[in-house]
């Protein structure tokens, strides 16, 4: 996705924010698809931004990242609109009498999924209700949607089966399950659906509601001239529906427990490299379907959104494999991955020019920038990075090319005024010397900055927008608690913020 190949005459030049939907002010402690997404759209609209990234969108597991999934195809339930399900009056007032009361500057996990899951549950309860003819189940149009759903999304009946089985099991991962379900012929997967049948119902029709709601969200957001990032992580979680239901397509022994798993070498981040612990992809095994799986994830992606990231690009050149078992990632090494075959792959499937973001940060060599380069995807230019190396680097605006895009920080960086107020004073005064400012308002200045760069997209997270200190950072590398639970209040979406951004885009052609 060369960006500078958009316009034979002038390309486009995107100003965007980063911002997760679980971020949405929402009465229900989580963001979600209903009022509060809306209203960010119009902000997005009258703030002149033309570009919204998201994370990935899936529905999560254990610690709540949206990188490790249950699914790579699944959307997020616990962003599912409350007031749509009380418009279809699959929700009632009566339904809310123990509702917790929340922090609107923060999600606790811990009461929200209960709550939400809890409320989604009783939703189709009452869609299947025969006695309740009022709202869904009397929308013929829905109803058939709904069942043209079922059969088109190839993707879920393996993964409602899935999380029909984890709650059999009181959430007890795959490879722990009894052979009959871990690992099923077609006989005993029938058998499973039919014992499970509810549950099974459930997990399709919660999938149908975040696809018709999303659908909805994303052709507001495109009439209003906003094109949506997506993002997804390039390895999935070992107790996912698609490791399950794909067990070939990984390295995995005869058990289902890997033999070898995903992480990167000791740098000089950490002197025992990062052990992520994902499963591995079986290349060769990918190869011979020609990457149906992939392609399939891809393309399913780009359904729900324009551009699309992604995030470890590196692992599609070489990945680090480390035997299972360690305790570290040192005792790895670097094997090769498909990379050309697979995207010169892609492009001729999808039929036209892929747009794709390339997450280029980190320990990169030169055959990945080779890769990159082949297919035009822009890379990432971090200003942070920019000013935390002392020396010239490729991060400082004047390096930057127009085929990429450039971020004042990203969801895994400290926010802008956070990371200002914490680094070096070598990092500082670099700064300062740099824009010629006293950094009094440093996060304008790394805005200003951004929207400047001659990249083609240029993004800031909304905490760098609202100039908030570390305490709203969203997620800390490493760290396993208190990530992904930043929100922010609607009034903060003020008439002086519109106007500041909206002159700001405008100044620098975006």
């Amino acid at each position: 996705m060369d960006l500078t190949a958009e316009a034979e005459v002038r390309p486009k030049r995107y100003a965007g924010i980063l911002l997760h939907p679980t971020s949405f002010p929402s009465p229900y402690g989580i963001g979600d698809l209903g009022k509060g997404a809306y209203s960010f759209i119009d902000f997005l609209k009258d703030s002149g931004m033309t570009a919204w990234q998201v994370l990935p969108l899936g529905h999560t597991g254990f610690g709540d990242s949206p990188y490790q999934p249950f699914s790579a195809f699944a959307g997020q339930p616990l962003i599912i609109s409350i007031d749509h399900l009380r418009e279809l009056n699959l929700l009632w007032n009566e339904d809310f009498n123990d509702m917790p009361q929340w922090n609107p500057e923060d999600i606790s996990y811990g009461d929200v999924i209960p709550f939400k899951m809890g409320l989604l549950r009783k939703a189709y309860k009452r869609y299947m209700d025969p006695d309740i003819v009022d709202g869904f189940s009397n929308n013929h149009k829905l109803v058939e949607e709904f069942e043209e759903f079922k059969k088109t999304a190839d993707w879920l009946a393996d993964y409602s089966l899935f999380m029909a089985g984890k709650d059999h099991h009181e959430g007890a991962p795959w490879y722990m399950w009894e052979d009959s379900l871990k690992n099923p012929n077609k006989t005993e997967k029938k058998k499973w659906r039919e014992k499970l049948a509810e549950d099974i119902g459930f997990y399709d029709f919660i999938q149908f509601l975040f696809h018709i709601e999303w659908t909805k969200l994303k052709k507001y957001a495109n009439d209003k001239d906003i094109s949506i990032i997506g993002d997804i992580p390039i390895f999935v979680a070992w107790d996912s529906a698609d490791v399950w239901s794909h067990q070939k397509l990984f390295m995995l022994d005869s058990k289902g427990y890997p033999t070898e798993v995903a992480g990167v070498p000791p740098d000089y981040f950490s002197a025992t490299g990062q052990l992520w612990g994902n499963p591995l992809y079986n290349w060769p095994e990918h190869t011979k379907t020609g990457y149906d799986w992939w392609f399939a994830r891809i393309r399913h992606q780009l359904s729900l959104t324009d551009f699309l990231r992604i995030d470890h690009f590196r692992g599609f050149d070489k990945y680090w494999a480390v035997p299972a078992g360690e305790k570290t990632a040192i005792n790895g090494e670097w094997r090769e991955a498909p990379g050309e075959n697979f995207f010169t792959n892609l492009e001729a499937t999808l039929g036209y020019h892929m747009p794709i973001i390339a997450e280029d940060l980190g320990e990169i060599d030169h055959s990945v920038i080779e890769l990159r380069d082949k297919f035009g995807f822009p890379g990432m230019k971090i200003l942070q990075f920019a000013f935390e190396n002392p020396n010239e680097n490729n991060f400082l605006p004047h390096n930057h090319i127009r085929n990429c895009v450039c971020y004042t920080g990203t969801h895994d960086n400290d926010t802008t005024l956070g990371w200002y107020r914490n680094a070096f004073e070598a990092s500082r005064d670099k700064l300062r010397r740099y824009y010629s400012t006293d950094a009094s308002d440093v996060c304008w200045v790394f805005i200003r900055a951004c929207f400047g760069s001659v990249a083609n997209m240029a993004i800031v997270p909304m905490q760098d927008i609202l100039e908030l200190d570390s305490w709203a950072r969203f997620n800390k590398p490493g760290v396993g608690e208190g990530n992904w639970s930043w929100r922010y209040k609607e009034e903060v979406l003020t008439e002086h913020l519109k106007k500041r951004l909206f002159e700001t885009a405008k100044m620098f052609g975006r």
